[in-house]
């Protein structure tokens, strides 16, 4: 991490490694300064990820904090709640599936597989390569990268591209009306004419990005060129349209921005020759403040640390980008 601090404005660790988060020392430590650490297993202990696994479902599932307004909904937002919660276990306390709870909590996303192979309930009857995908990424991460289940998953998500190479949602390219479709008894098909959405593309390769052997696979590559060519654009299709969503960002990543974008891309190849990628680190780096932190606007602000954990994930993405 020292020979890349002169690709930053001011230095980006100074606000880490003085945070009393013990999480966020950690993987400062192991990530960006490759210091030895104790066994990630010293953060399952810590009290809010206890926090987290004290409010797990026998099931496996974790309860949409307003799930009784929700009974009658078609989609499942206890899954939504899974994957949101998943999210918090793996990405900020390292989880992997030898613990109880993540195992669990697998196996309950794993029912709610079709035969198809996509995971079904986000958007009730219908396809939904975006949530199937974040959610895969993350079972990737916490060790299910070679269970057949992952990969009928990865393979039907490459079913699903659009002709052009990239993903969309179904109901868009249908210009379906949203109560309409998740109410229907079955799944609509994609017009598969229709151009990507770069949203949705953004999501879905950060599954293959998690994944040792399909981050490989040339379709996904075409898949994250085509991204590039999006970046500071907007999207061909009204969900989170605007430019001014590539700068707002989250950790665990949900949404596609210019952090989860680079950070998926790093992973497939690209490097800093490409006009695209050197022109998104550029953007980056002039955002960066005085403090060290990133002039980007954060979304669901709840946890006081988000800054750092963006910190953490750009930091991730420079070392990727000039090993």
């Amino acid at each position: 991490m020292e020979k890349i601090k002169g690709k930053f404005n001011y230095d980006p660790l100074t606000p880490l490694i003085s945070s009393k988060n013990e999480a966020i020392l950690y993987f400062t430590k192991r990530d960006l300064l490759d210091e030895e650490v104790k066994p990630i297993e010293t953060l399952w202990t810590l009290p809010s990820a206890i926090k987290i696994i004290n409010k797990q479902q026998e099931e496996g599932y974790w309860r949409y904090p307003a799930w009784k307004t929700k009974l009658n909904e078609p989609e499942n937002y206890n899954l939504l709640e899974t994957y949101r919660q998943l999210g918090f276990l793996v990405e900020k306390f390292g989880f992997t599936k030898e613990h109880a709870a993540i195992s669990k909590a697998g196996e309950y996303v794993f029912s709610c597989q079709t035969d198809e192979g996509d995971i079904r309930g986000f958007y009730g009857t219908q396809y939904s390569p975006n949530y199937t995908a974040a959610i895969t990424e993350l079972l990737i991460k916490a060790g299910y990268g070679n269970d057949h289940r992952v990969k009928r998953i990865l393979e039907w998500l490459l079913s699903m591209r659009q002709e052009d190479g990239g993903w969309a949602i179904a109901m868009r390219t249908n210009n379906a009306k949203y109560l309409d479709v998740v109410n229907s008894p079955i799944a609509f098909e994609p017009n598969w004419k229709k151009a990507f959405s770069h949203m949705v593309t953004g999501i879905v390769l950060r599954a293959f990005a998690a994944h040792s052997k399909y981050r490989n696979n040339e379709e996904v590559k075409v898949a994250g060129e085509l991204l590039t060519s999006r970046f500071f654009k907007p999207d061909k299709y009204t969900d989170r349209r605007g430019v001014e969503y590539w700068i707002k960002v989250s950790f665990p990543f949900w949404w596609t921005d210019i952090v989860s974008s680079l950070n998926s891309l790093s992973y497939l190849g690209f490097t800093t020759s490409h006009p695209q990628i050197k022109l998104a680190l550029e953007t980056l780096r002039d955002k960066q403040s005085e403090s060290g932190l990133w002039d980007l606007k954060l979304l669901k602000t709840k946890d006081q640390n988000l800054s750092l954990w963006i910190n953490i994930a750009i930091c991730r993405i420079f070392k990727q980008f000039y090993p």
